[in-house]
């Protein structure tokens, strides 16, 4: 990673808190909060929304942004997902920024819209619905096959 940005948060460190997971989850989810519930972001002039409906006390939206996996119920935390939590607020709100590559997508008939920071290696994804932007999913994008099928994705997009 080269150097970053001003307007990119620091990260949340799990070493910040001692090895303490509950205190670390606690906060990383304060600044989920804040950054998306207590206010959220405005992208291209919409609201960005996130899965409200609670799970273990805090919003499946939050479990899904710093886990991984692909069933939804036997997903694990992400450290990397965990440390960038308000990156996603950032990173949404610089879309225009010239750090963050940008592109639409179809999949089947919705339209999601791509935000790449690459030297960050970071990934945002919306999803257009008709009065907002649903925050789809956002992670960390360190393998090198990743890196090219999304390079690849947005050189067609702008074709």
């Amino acid at each position: 990673m080269s150097e970053l940005p001003d307007w990119l948060p620091e990260l949340i460190r799990f070493e910040d808190y001692h090895g303490d997971w509950q205190c670390y989850e606690d906060a990383v989810y304060s600044k989920f909060y804040s950054d998306f519930i207590a206010s959220g972001p405005i992208f291209q002039g919409l609201p960005v929304r996130i899965t409200k409906n609670l799970v273990k006390g805090k919003e499946r939206g939050f479990w899904h942004l710093i886990q991984e996996g692909r069933v939804e119920e036997q997903r694990t935390p992400d450290i990397r997902r965990c440390e960038r939590i308000r990156w996603i607020r950032a990173i949404i709100e610089h879309f225009n920024e010239p750090d963050v590559i940008k592109w639409s997508k179809q999949i089947e008939r919705k339209t999601r819209q791509l935000l790449w920071f690459e030297d960050a290696e970071f990934l945002v994804v919306l999803e257009k619905r008709p009065n907002a932007w649903f925050l789809w999913t956002a992670y960390c994008v360190t393998e090198e096959y990743k890196k090219h099928k999304l390079r690849k994705e947005y050189k067609q997009s702008i074709k």
